[in-house]
């Protein structure tokens, strides 16, 4: 199946939007529910018809497509903790690709998770924390490891632990859906141009 540039931006956007809510967790305590949703529910999506639809309603990757774009158009320096946390991100799926066992634990804890949403919201405090232990038992222990950096008093609170461990599951899944569509480093580096116009036509669109 041949992919557009669009499915290569969206994947790449969800995960600029997961580190973003990382960052904003980390840093600020707290993070707009309506751009970390997005990212919790492409978990959940596993036979979605189009890869905009593993995202939910269009448009939900602005804020990804956004901190996207600042970084290929060197608005934003590079090297900051999202940046960092992208990369990081991207090595560690590849290191997941190849441990199946892994991949077959995340497989069936998704399976139970998606069996509880009848009983809880998808951000609810229950579901997150199922997601992030889901996440310590099959990622964390991976290498190179994502080490979270922030203000002390948010990071040591419970429930902000498991939305980013939550949020860092979301930003592999979407790693997943980036190889999958074609992406790779060389794509991001030799075709900066094609996602350039890909990142400005999603917010033009979505915006208006």
């Amino acid at each position: 199946m041949a992919y557009s540039e669009e499915d290569k931006l969206i994947a790449l956007s969800g995960i600029y939007q997961a580190a973003f809510c990382v960052h904003r967790i980390a840093r600020q305590g707290s993070v707009d529910e309506q751009t970390m949703a997005p990212c919790i529910y492409s978990l959940f999506q596993t036979d979605a018809d189009s890869v905009q639809e593993v995202y939910g309603a269009p448009g939900s990757l602005i804020p990804g497509a956004k901190e996207l774009l600042g970084q290929l158009t060197g608005k934003q320096p590079r090297g900051l903790e999202p940046t960092r946390y992208v990369i990081g991100l991207l090595k560690l799926e590849q290191v997941l690709s190849r441990r199946t066992e892994a991949i077959e634990v995340i497989q069936t804890g998704m399976e139970e998770a998606r069996t509880k949403l009848a009983h809880f919201p998808m951000l609810h405090a229950n579901m997150l924390a199922r997601l992030a232990d889901l996440y310590s038992r099959t990622i964390s222990p991976l290498r190179p490891r994502i080490m979270i950096q922030g203000n002390h008093p948010y990071l040591q609170i419970q429930d902000n632990q498991n939305r980013m461990r939550a949020l860092l599951l979301a930003g592999i899944r979407s790693a997943w859906l980036w190889r999958q569509v074609g992406g790779s480093r060389w794509k991001i580096l030799l075709g900066r141009k094609k996602l350039l116009a890909a990142a400005h036509e999603y917010l033009r669109r979505s915006e208006n």
